[in-house]
């Protein structure tokens, strides 16, 4: 008799000699999920959860996530990356110098401080409400101090001139680094900063259209 074929050993019952015990059986074990051989063929089930298609078919073996197609940079986006990548490393803060030169020639060769009284302003909340905007005045302001006259360059936009000193120290530090590798002390201005230069800003834009002395004085 085999050990399959001579019957399992019940709880309590002598065991023969020369016969080795066997487990009594439990139900359902021994009894091991069909494998792939004994699935017929065509019936194997998907790897996974499938989800219903756009037309509501699921494909035999499931969806599989898309990859990500990367979108492919047009003609003009190709030549900028180029042109920057072979530009050299001063170009850029040559570019931005030349943005600034062209800013100051406009407000010399313009000479905003002589204009006719009775022309219409430039500004367009100027021109359509009266008041004056949070720029007005920065032309002039500028021009002032390219001719050292600070007294009426703070008159006609205080601001503007009390942070011309940190944006041109921000411009040397960053072009001087971008173009020569200067390592300036970094000028360190947090956000509670901004925000208060921002506020005094506002404030700044309200008072002097005030039509009260000596708010009156600002008005430009």
């Amino acid at each position: 008799m085999t050990s399959v074929d001579r019957p399992a050993i019940q709880p309590g019952q002598q065991v023969p000699d020369g016969v080795a015990p066997t487990a009594p059986a439990v139900p359902g074990a021994g009894h091991a999920e069909p494998g792939p051989a004994a699935w017929p063929t065509g019936d194997v089930p998907a790897a996974g959860p499938t989800a219903p298609g756009p037309t509501g078919d699921v494909p035999a073996g499931g969806w599989s996530p898309a990859a990500y197609q990367p979108v492919e940079p047009d003609r003009f986006t190709r030549l900028v990356v180029r042109l920057h990548e072979r530009a050299p490393r001063w170009a850029v803060p040559l570019a931005a110098l030349g943005c600034v030169g062209m800013g100051m020639a406009y407000a010399l060769v313009s000479d905003p401080t002589r204009s006719d009284p009775d022309a219409r302003p430039t500004c367009l909340l100027k021109l359509t409400t009266g008041l004056d905007c949070p720029g007005c005045g920065g032309t002039r302001a500028l021009w002032y101090v390219l001719h050292a006259d600070l007294p009426a360059a703070a008159r006609h936009h205080f601001l503007f001139v009390f942070s011309l000193p940190f944006l041109a120290y921000l411009f040397v530090a960053w072009a001087g680094n971008q173009a020569f590798g200067w390592r300036l002390p970094e000028l360190r201005v947090s956000s509670k900063v901004i925000g208060g230069f921002l506020a005094a800003w506002l404030a700044f834009s309200v008072v002097r259209n005030l039509p009260w002395a000596p708010f009156t004085s600002l008005y430009v």
